[in-house]
């Protein structure tokens, strides 16, 4: 079984998940860690564990997703793995953190590229790749049904959802993704959402005023 561990890095407050099972096998999904400080932390939270990183995750590639991308690959030699439809919102990021003042060493290297309806392993612990796009163009959410749980990016957030108004981001198609990929899941699945708390599917359902506005 895969446990879930939440740091909350950067200005920006995004939430970076760290999965890892009982033989020690875990996976980094987005790496917000923007200061040493927080790049330290990670690490150490990894160290102390005798955590064995065997994967990086990328929901998708704004920004404050995608700061630490280079330290883990540097670390651990772990490529980034995020969906190609994500290729032009990379490309942008260097610009974007001259605009929000945040200007860092961007991850330069190559991709891999995840088919978005082939499931991901961690271990033997299985992930399926959900192609969830709206905030952006190729944002992907990794459900894990033996834990219940859904790491999902930007999508869907403790009663509200993701910004539309990037390039690429599209209300119709957020909603679509809320509604088709999000809310065919058990009620009681937790969501672990890129900014803020903990949230499940069932109480987005009766409770988010975002999706009920659409």
């Amino acid at each position: 079984m895969l446990t879930v561990k939440t740091f909350t890095f950067n200005p920006v407050q995004e939430n970076t998940y760290l999965l890892y099972n009982e033989r020690g096998e875990c996976c980094i999904i987005d790496p917000g860690c923007y200061f040493q400080e927080e790049r330290e932390k990670l690490q150490s939270a990894i160290t102390s564990q005798s955590l064995k990183p065997v994967l990086l995750l990328n929901t998708h590639g704004h920004l404050d997703h995608v700061f630490g991308n280079k330290f883990i690959f540097e670390t651990w030699g772990l490529v980034p793995h995020i969906h190609e439809k994500e290729k032009p919102v990379l490309e942008m990021v260097p610009a974007a953190a001259e605009r929000w003042g945040l200007p860092f060493d961007h991850y330069e290297g190559e991709y891999q590229f995840i088919p978005e309806d082939q499931p991901i392993l961690v271990g033997e612990d299985r992930l399926d790749v959900l192609f969830t796009p709206g905030h952006s163009p190729g944002s992907l959410s990794f459900y894990y049904e033996a834990g219940g749980f859904i790491i999902g990016g930007d999508v869907l957030f403790d009663r509200s959802v993701g910004r539309t108004d990037l390039p690429g981001g599209d209300p119709a198609t957020l909603l679509n993704s809320i509604q088709t990929k999000f809310f065919t899941l058990p009620d009681e699945t937790k969501v672990y959402s890129g900014h803020g708390r903990v949230t499940t599917v069932g109480f987005e359902k009766m409770n988010n005023p975002f999706v009920k506005m659409f």
